[in-house]
Parts: structure tokens; sequence; C-alpha cells
């Protein structure tokens, strides 16, 4: 069944991640690049070597095809090209919002669905990527909390996110690095080449697609890695930002081993009405989770912490709740932002959107007691590409089935 919306023409390939025996390097350090160079037969220096290259042209080139890579003796090439891939996902469909969202449904080489969207703004294009397909937690107002947790996305599927939305966005530097490569004496090698860097699209990261980033540490961290290398993808960590739902252990060691900007998903103030929506209230509570925001290493007036506070009607919208936040920012000397969210509906939700005029309300307490507390302006919500609409289409259970569901997440959080 085709999914509702404008369908975007433009479609990528569909190579595997895996390609039969042949090994996808996307998604490996420039170390274990090496490591299978040697395995494949390369002495250590020449693997080295060949990595650095090799790392050039996927991360900062994007180029996908051995033979597109100039520096690199035309003999080397299919010697590379039997024996390894440089992968993307496979689309199976793109939409395009009327606010000119993107939004692409991808599927990994095993069949596994995900989602990742793409939002352009005047002064900046923000991509959102995904972690997990399905996801670990069931946050009542998220779309994708209903569904199963599948498996984690490895380094390379989520740093692949990233290349395919370059792919598709066509930012890639054009020319050639011929003529410019150590093996400019070989007899083979090409001359003549050019190179130019086009101005960026994709500015902004954001770990806020389907999944819990911190369920899936080590493959977030490897990918993000990838991305902020500056020979690679080269995107400054002050530009990622990686979402939580508030999984404490792990709060720490994000900012220490990945310290990127943090997005806590608060969404509630109190116990009550937290454990509801958020139910990993109940394994980490509100008093843990913020001493953790104000432990969390390179916080502070530049680099804000941000809570995202989705806002339902009757729910968590009234004055006294608003105060409350204020209150407990103050308490804990958080140096922070609140992102005040509409809710975005989907197909089963049981909650609604607090009205303009209560979001407006809401926001204009928190700005007079000094803290930055903007609205989001939905975006991508005639296409589900909106905050908390993500979900494969894969699937439609039944309320009861996304009762137990909800139920078995939660008891294996404990």
């Amino acid at each position: 069944m085709q999914i509702p919306g404008h369908i975007d023409p433009v479609t990528t390939g569909t190579v595997p991640l895996r390609g039969g025996n042949r090994i996808d390097l996307v998604g490996l350090s420039r170390d274990a690049i090496g490591g299978v160079l040697v395995e494949a037969g390369l002495d250590a220096k020449a693997a080295k070597l060949r990595a650095k290259q090799i790392w050039h042209w996927m991360y900062h080139r994007g180029v996908t095809d051995f033979e597109a890579m100039t520096d690199i003796a035309k003999a080397m090439r299919p010697w590379l090209t039997d024996r390894f891939i440089i992968g993307r996902p496979t689309v199976r469909e793109a939409q395009v919002s009327s606010d000119g969202t993107r939004k692409w449904l991808l599927a990994a080489a095993d069949g596994q669905e995900y989602e990742m969207v793409f939002i352009p703004d005047a002064d900046r294009g923000t991509l959102c990527v995904s972690s997990q397909v399905g996801c670990t937690l069931n946050c009542r107002f998220c779309h994708t909390g209903t569904m199963r947790l599948v498996r984690n996305l490895g380094a390379g599927e989520i740093v692949g996110q990233v290349m395919l939305a370059r792919d598709e966005l066509g930012e890639w530097p054009k020319g050639t690095m011929a003529g410019f490569g150590p093996d400019s004496d070989d007899e083979d090698y090409e001359e003549g080449g050019h190179y130019t860097a086009d101005g960026r699209i994709l500015t902004n990261i954001v770990m806020m697609g389907m999944g819990e980033p911190l369920y899936n540490f080590d493959e977030v961290k490897g990918a993000l890695k990838i991305v902020m290398d500056g020979d690679g993808l080269a995107l400054s960590r002050r530009r990622i930002t990686l979402s939580t739902s508030g999984v404490v252990p792990m709060m720490a060691r994000a900012g220490e081993e990945i310290g990127v900007n943090l997005a806590v998903s608060l969404h509630a103030v109190s116990k009550e009405i937290r454990d509801e929506i958020v139910p990993l209230n109940r394994k980490y509570g509100i008093d843990e989770l913020l001493k953790a925001c104000a432990d969390y290493p390179g916080a502070g007036n530049s680099r804000r912490i941000t809570f995202e506070y989705v806002m339902l009607k009757d729910k968590n919208d009234s004055d006294d709740d608003a105060r409350e936040l204020v209150r407990l920012i103050r308490e804990y000397g958080l140096h922070a932002k609140v992102n005040l969210i509409p809710f975005n509906p989907w197909p089963g939700a049981i909650y609604e959107c607090s009205s303009p005029e209560r979001v407006k309300a809401f926001s204009n307490l928190i700005f007079k007691a000094g803290i930055s507390a903007p609205i989001r302006t939905p975006r991508g919500r005639d296409i589900m590409a909106a905050c908390g609409q993500l979900k494969s289409a894969a699937t439609k259970p039944t309320r009861a089935e996304l009762d137990r569901i909800a139920e078995e997440k939660q008891a294996a959080l404990g």
C-alpha cells in the first residue's frame, strides 16, 4: 500500500549492506578498514595507506564505486571491488511534505525497516536519524513507542543514513582527485583532476528518530565518531544532538565519550504524569534524571541541555506545570532551555494537542522566568514525519496488542 503524501521521484540504488561474501566498509573505523585490508592480503603499510584513501572517498566524497577512486592505482581497484562494497540502505519509499520536509522509509540488508527525516530551514538543514528498528521504550504519546524493538541498528546503518541523505540532497563535493595522490607515478594513474567543495545543505543531526540511542550506545558512538571526524563527514559536535528519554546510567558516558549536545525527553514534571507518558520514569525518576543532567559533562551557558516537552491537552500543560518546570530547573542549577512541542497526532493516539493559546501561555511563563522556551513549529505532519510520528508501516497491531507490547517492554526494563 502506498504511503500517503507526495512521492519523491528521486531514489537511490538498492546496494545491500552486505554484498555476498564482500565486506561492507561503511561504519568501520580507519583502523578496522586497515585490518580487513590486511586480512584480505595487503601488507600493513599498504593497508594503512589504502584505508586512508578509502576513508576520504567514502566519507568526504560520497563515492560508492572503487573505480571512481582516482588516486588509487587502476590495477588495485578491481581487487578492492572483488572483496569490498560501500553500501547504502535501500529506499523503500521517499516522501516530500508540503512544507519541504522529506521522509525516507529505509530497509536494511535483512529487510528490516526504519525511517529518517530531513527538515530544511532558511539557515539550516536538520537530519533526524534512527538508532533502532522499533524502540526499546513505550512512551505513550509516541507512535514509534507502539512498535516492538526488532533490533539495534549497526554503526554502518546509522552513518549510512547520513550518507544517503547527502546522496539525495546532492551535496557531496564535486570533481576528482586525479593527479593529487601518492600513486601519481604509476603508469596507469589518471591525471588532470580538479576538486571543489560545495556549500552544505545538511548542517545538523539529531538522534531523535526511531529508537532510544542510549540503549544502543556503542553503535551510536561509533557512527557519530565517523560523522564528527574532520577527515570524514566533518560535522561539528556542536551541530549534533543526542536525545534520550532518560537512560540515566548512560548519560555521563555519552557526555564523556561522544560529547555531543544532549536533549532529554522530559514531558512532565510530576511522577504520576511522567510515569504514565514516559514509563521509563518508573525506573529512573525525575530527581535522578535531573541530577544526571546537572552532572552532564560540558554542560554550561554555551552548551545548554534541551528539555523536550510535548504539549498534551489537560495532561501536562497547566500554569502550575510551567511553574514547577521552572522550579526544577532552578533547583538543580541547570543550564537549559525548554523546547515545547505541540503534540503530533497519529492513528490510535489517546492524547490531544494543547490549544495554541495554552501552549503560548505555558511558553510565556517560562520565558518570564528567564528560561528560553521556544515553541516548535510542527513539520511534516501530512506525511507522518513530525516529532513522535515515525513508525514503519509494516505492521498494524490492535489496541490489545499495543497494550501487550507496552507491558512486555516495561517488564523488560524492570
